[in-house]
């Protein structure tokens, strides 16, 4: 199968891209070198939905070090990077189905192409073409693994291919939303084949969702807008992972922070952290910007809408466009003046106001700006890389359904990301291993 990319003389640029990011990786080199012995994918297709970006590269290059072959879709559109697209396509072991901005019909058809369904006659297409792709009705072997990034390969799996079921060993899922949907996909009994979190592991949410996150929601911001944040007001709704680091920067750089959430722990420790919680209704007229981080629907609706003064901001920092009802602002809006800065659409309402929307309501970090930074990366990617070498060991016993980060990947992606760092750390003593696994005092 060939790739359907946007301009195949790319190349070149992509794989600059990838060699600066390469730099700051050392991680996934590390792995790469053990990959390069132990062939942990040997024989084994891969499909992927992941964001198409030189960071990206660094895991998918690490699966094919190790034996893989990767067929790669992206899992959001305006993300993909067409120069790294085109890298990768030229690259043994990899095939890339994605454009930068396709629309719906093309990024659904080359996740079906990810799985197998063969792409249009004429593979790469024309130079920047935007159109779907077509699938006929030939058909390559199904995967042995899946990697996803916000669950709709895995989705598409269950309802457009369901033949290819059996012959998968397991997958991967690296984003909250994306697990959500598969717990609700196992509970309902849909859910095929074991699938590890990680989303979930601790190091991954320690630095990708806390550190990386919220630096490069906030940079995206700030490229959008070039707003001076200090002293002004910004409503962040959601305190998990992601929205309590983003909390933490904006804070860092003078903003007055307010928090919304449905979860009463969460909010209790938003509150503990000195921030303001509020309801979205008593917010949205005291805020100046806000960013939605919760992974739901409908966080910001018409009637917050009709509530914020007049240039507040709006940005998404969720996997799906679907937290900030964008129709419903459209819908109230008397005028609308697209790209009044890059990635940013201003809403004139009826009274007056005006209302700027950034990237369209997508994931703000992966529009506007280049998404975490790629130390972030190395370490979320060996998460996976080593998860899904776990999988393809062949765990025996383990049942369809969400699992858990095994605590040894996690041990070992910190200790190779310390030793990165620099860092040394003490170890237990024979003695003090016997007393804590000692019942009896002594």
């Amino acid at each position: 199968m060939e790739s359907d990319i946007a301009d195949p003389s790319l190349a070149e640029a992509g794989r600059a891209r990838i060699r600066w990011a390469g730099r700051a990786m050392p991680v996934l080199a590390t792995l790469g070198e053990r990959f390069r012995g132990q062939r942990p994918f040997a024989g084994a297709g891969i499909a992927a939905c992941l964001h198409v970006t030189a960071e990206t590269a660094g895991l998918v290059r690490l699966l094919t070090t190790g034996g893989g072959r990767v067929r790669l879709a992206a899992s959001n559109p305006l993300s993909t990077q067409d120069d790294v697209a085109a890298a990768l396509a030229a690259e043994d072991g990899v095939t890339v189905f994605a454009r930068a901005g396709e629309g719906l019909d093309s990024y659904e058809a080359h996740i079906r192409m990810a799985l197998g369904d063969e792409g249009p006659a004429g593979g790469t297409g024309p130079a920047g073409g935007t159109g779907p792709a077509r699938p006929s009705a030939a058909r390559q072997p199904g995967p042995d693994l899946v990697i996803d990034d916000g669950g709709d390969l895995i989705d598409m799996l269950h309802r457009h291919r369901p033949d290819l079921l059996s012959g998968v060993r397991g997958g991967c899922e690296s984003t909250t939303t994306g697990v959500t949907r598969l717990r609700r996909m196992a509970a309902a009994g849909r859910l095929a084949f074991p699938v590890v979190a990680a989303d979930v592991s601790a190091t991954r949410r320690m630095l990708d969702n806390f550190s990386g996150t919220g630096q490069s929601v906030l940079d995206g911001l700030l490229r959008a807008t070039n707003l001076l944040l200090a002293g002004r007001v910004v409503v962040v709704a959601g305190y998990g992972p992601c929205g309590a680091g983003i909390a933490e920067r904006a804070r860092g750089l003078g903003a007055q922070v307010i928090v919304t959430e449905v979860d009463p722990v969460r909010a209790l420790r938003a509150a503990l952290n000195g921030f303001r919680v509020l309801p979205m209704t008593q917010a949205a007229s005291i805020g100046e910007v806000f960013i939605t981080a919760t992974g739901n629907r409908d966080v910001i609706t018409g009637e917050h809408l009709a509530l914020m003064r007049d240039g507040a901001l709006l940005a998404n920092a969720g996997h799906f466009d679907v937290e900030i009802d964008v129709r419903a602002l459209a819908g109230a809006a008397a005028e609308v003046t697209p790209g009044i800065r890059p990635h940013a659409d201003e809403y004139l309402m009826p009274d007056g106001r005006r209302l700027i929307l950034l990237a369209e309501g997508r994931v703000v970090n992966l529009v506007a700006a280049e998404g975490n930074p790629a130390p972030v990366m190395d370490l979320s990617f060996a998460v996976q890389a080593l998860a899904l070498a776990w999988l393809a060991g062949g765990q025996a016993g383990l049942e369809p359904g969400v699992h858990d980060v095994p605590r040894q990947v996690d041990l070992e992606v910190a200790r190779l990301e310390l030793e990165s760092m620099g860092v040394r750390i003490d170890t237990m003593t024979p003695v003090q291993d016997e007393y804590l696994s000692a019942w009896r005092r002594g």
